[in-house]
């Protein structure tokens, strides 16, 4: 397994790339328990603190694909910079309005501002086909791996965030987060060496990247799929709150990144045949599954339990619909089609964390689990109504594979081969 992965490694510039990209990546899987943490601690209210959440992802989900369309005009580190300034800026001034106990309102606009810096998971994954040559086997694994950063962060980001909001102060882990942030990507974009370079605007430069039909398909699968990690995230929180053991709300979130990493792993070894579009249905369908038994659950153990099970298909699932994009765009958009799929993911996490909060808030403790299933049983209906889009457009930069010959299922429209 690991002579896969060692192979990334051996490409000059890789090794400082993953390291600072992984510092920048870090504060992504503390900031949202921090902030609960915080808000909480200084409000003592849940649907506030999902309602912040909320703003600042939806800020994301608007503001970060249009930063990575300028920086795939203007190149990384020229855009990357000032908006991570703007948005450690933002964060200090929610964090500072609720120590003095401002406004609500000021909160809203703190939130917001924070929201603006950049996607560095998107930033990283336009560097690696540039890094290893479009080599597709090794991309894959590349793509694999970066899907496990995500969620060894998610595995101890809740954890650093918990301990430091419980054991120095409520704010604690929300200011670690925000500085890591900053520093983080400072240190990325100081990575000249493996920034790819920008590609000059042809005739498919022009306009969004979303204008391709696949691309909004994959969006909202991942929208769908963020709704679920939102309402699953803050709704652990209260219903540990609920059960007397709010600090260890961060090891049941980390057994479901826990899952998700060790099947990233073992997905980056296996070199997977076929349609993409039909191992995606069939991994939304697990999904679905695995999520059913939340709503019945009555003590943290079983949901820890049940989380890292369905986590063993989040990680392949993932890897699977983000890799689609590089079929689907062309290659001077690349940037923002990652960015644009991320902003599904986001954009869904901001919903859930919503209703979450609200559910917490008004239902009760653990009413919010009877989200998820549902959320994954969307995505699944999302990728089946759309699989036909999800052929690869001219100019999109991921190899396609040989068509095979269609079969009657294929004929009545139920599925479709891409790539």
């Amino acid at each position: 397994m690991l002579s896969h992965y060692r192979r990334l490694f051996a490409t000059p510039g890789s090794p400082a790339m993953v390291l600072t990209g992984l510092i920048a990546r870090f504060p992504t899987g503390m900031v949202g328990v921090a902030a609960v943490f915080m808000v909480t601690g200084a409000r003592g209210s849940y649907g506030l603190a999902g309602a912040l959440s909320a703003t600042v992802l939806l800020v994301v989900a608007v503001a970060g694909p249009q930063l990575s369309r300028l920086v795939d005009r203007h190149g990384q580190a020229r855009i990357a910079v000032p908006a991570q300034i703007a948005a450690f800026t933002g964060a200090t001034v929610l964090l500072l309005c609720l120590q003095l106990h401002a406004p609500t309102w000021t909160l809203f606009v703190g939130a917001a501002c924070s929201g603006v810096g950049p996607n560095i998971g998107a930033l990283v994954r336009a560097r690696w086909p540039v890094l290893l040559d479009g080599d597709e086997s090794a991309l894959h694994s590349a793509y694999s791996f970066e899907a496990v950063v995500d969620e060894v962060c998610f595995v101890l980001g809740p954890l650093a965030a918990t301990v430091l909001a419980t054991a120095v102060f409520s704010w604690a882990g929300y200011l670690a987060a925000e500085l890591l942030f900053l520093g983080g990507v400072l240190a990325f974009c100081a990575q000249r060496r493996t920034e790819p370079p920008v590609a000059p605007a042809g005739p498919s430069g022009r306009g969004s990247a979303l204008a391709s039909p696949g691309l909004r398909v994959v969006s909202g699968v991942l929208f769908a799929m963020g709704a679920m990690f939102g309402v699953n995230e803050i709704t652990t929180v209260g219903f540990a709150d609920a059960h007397g053991h709010k600090a260890a709300a961060s090891l049941v979130i980390g057994c479901y990144a826990l899952g998700s990493m060790l099947s990233g792993l073992a997905f980056g070894v296996w070199k997977p045949r076929g349609s993409p579009s039909r191992r995606l249905v069939l991994l939304l369908l697990l999904m679905s599954a695995a999520l059913t038994p939340l709503p019945f659950l009555d003590s943290l153990p079983q949901v820890a339990g049940v989380l890292l099970v369905a986590g063993l298909a989040t990680a392949p699932t993932t890897v699977t619909a983000v890799g689609l994009v590089r079929g689907l765009v062309p290659a001077e958009k690349l940037t923002e089609g990652f960015s644009w799929a991320v902003t599904g993911l986001l954009l869904g996490a901001s919903t859930g964390a919503a209703a979450g909060g609200w559910a917490v808030q008004h239902l009760g403790a653990g009413a919010g689990y009877r989200l998820p299933a549902a959320a994954a049983a969307t995505a699944l209906l999302i990728a089946l109504s759309g699989i036909r889009l999800l052929r690869p457009a001219a100019g999109g930069t991921a190899a396609a594979e040989p068509t095979p010959r269609p079969e009657p299922s294929e004929a009545s429209g139920k599925a479709a081969h891409v790539q």
